[in-house]
């Protein structure tokens, strides 16, 4: 059992972040073929499985599978066969997850809004306790998590199934002044809500406007076809806020998205000529409004109820602090 324990400044730094990034969600998803996990994840596992060699997620003979190994620093670039399990395994859901996790979020930010953040972390998980001022996850190593102030990032995860939470520290190249723990914590599928996320994936795309504008930034566009911030687009791609910033320029600059400034907040859309180029030439899926692939819209809380700690407040969710897969 993991127990991660919070003191007054720990509470005013928990936020929410629709996913712990590309490369953790596919270490996840590479464990979750080892080992299984429930029956709504079944076609998911089925269609993964296929288009995979088992190499790519069997563990060796006769040893047990344990924790996934979760990559740091690098991503996805250096870790074997971990690129393949994201083109096969997760990049083709990659926008319905997101559009999944996002909505776990809206509505998690509104039990803090209306609860306090106590609240939010005695609902985590059915199996996840929360008793002022300790987190208790089941699973995992039985240690003592202290967070000394920083904070916590809570990241819902639906390929986390073999246990209900697991804590990721910060990497030891992180900024100390910044670096905070994330947890991530498992949530279950329904059979309607499943369905539609697994659909599954049309076998032949065109190339065409990979070729045309490169592959990050094709998927950029499709991303950026309901609209999004710079860190929303980064958090679906699974790269830098940086990157998402120079890739948003160059679709802005050849008239294929349009930028706007709301105080503090960039939103980009699709111009008509992006919708006309991506309707002449993508075939995959790409985002669609409704509930399942809105924006994250986790309120921002310049004060909710009291609690024992002090007045608590939520944070609204940043970019992902390290690169996901490069995609193009």
């Amino acid at each position: 059992m993991q127990r991660i324990h919070f003191d007054s400044g720990d509470l005013l730094r928990v936020s929410l972040r629709a996913t712990a990034g590309a490369a953790v969600e596919t270490a996840l998803a590479r464990h979750q073929l080892t080992v299984g996990g429930g029956t709504c994840s079944a076609v998911w596992r089925r269609q993964a499985a296929a288009g995979l060699p088992k190499r790519a997620y069997t563990s060796p003979a006769g040893s047990p599978p344990g924790d996934p190994e979760i990559p740091t620093g690098t991503g996805l670039s250096g870790d074997g066969m971990l690129p393949e399990v994201w083109r096969r395994a997760v990049a083709p859901y990659w926008d319905r997850l997101l559009g999944h996790l996002e909505a776990e979020c809206d509505a998690r930010g509104r039990v803090a809004m209306t609860g306090g953040v106590q609240q939010l972390l005695a609902t985590l998980h059915p199996r996840i306790t929360w008793q002022n001022p300790v987190l208790r996850v089941p699973g995992g190593p039985d240690e003592d998590v202290h967070l000394d102030g920083r904070g916590l990032v809570l990241c819902p995860s639906v390929f986390l199934s073999h246990r209900p939470g697991m804590v990721i520290r910060p990497h030891p190249d992180d900024d100390p002044r910044d670096a905070r723990a994330l947890l991530v914590f498992g949530v279950s599928l329904d059979a309607r809500v499943a369905e539609r996320i697994w659909r599954a994936p049309r076998r032949s795309q065109p190339a065409s406007l990979n070729a045309l504008v490169g592959r990050t930034r094709a998927a950029a566009l499709r991303v950026l076809r309901v609209g999004c911030t710079t860190s929303q687009l980064a958090d679906r791609l699974g790269i830098s806020a940086a990157g998402a910033s120079q890739h948003a320029s160059v679709l802005r600059e050849a008239g294929l998205i349009t930028t706007h400034r709301f105080r503090n907040t960039v939103l980009h859309t699709v111009t008509p000529l992006g919708i006309a180029l991506l309707d002449g030439h993508d075939s995959g899926s790409h985002p669609r409004t409704g509930a399942t692939s809105r924006l994250a819209a986790v309120p921002s809380l310049s004060a909710i109820r009291p609690e024992a700690a002090g007045a608590a407040r939520l944070t609204t969710p940043g970019p992902p602090r390290r690169r996901g897969p490069a995609l193009g």
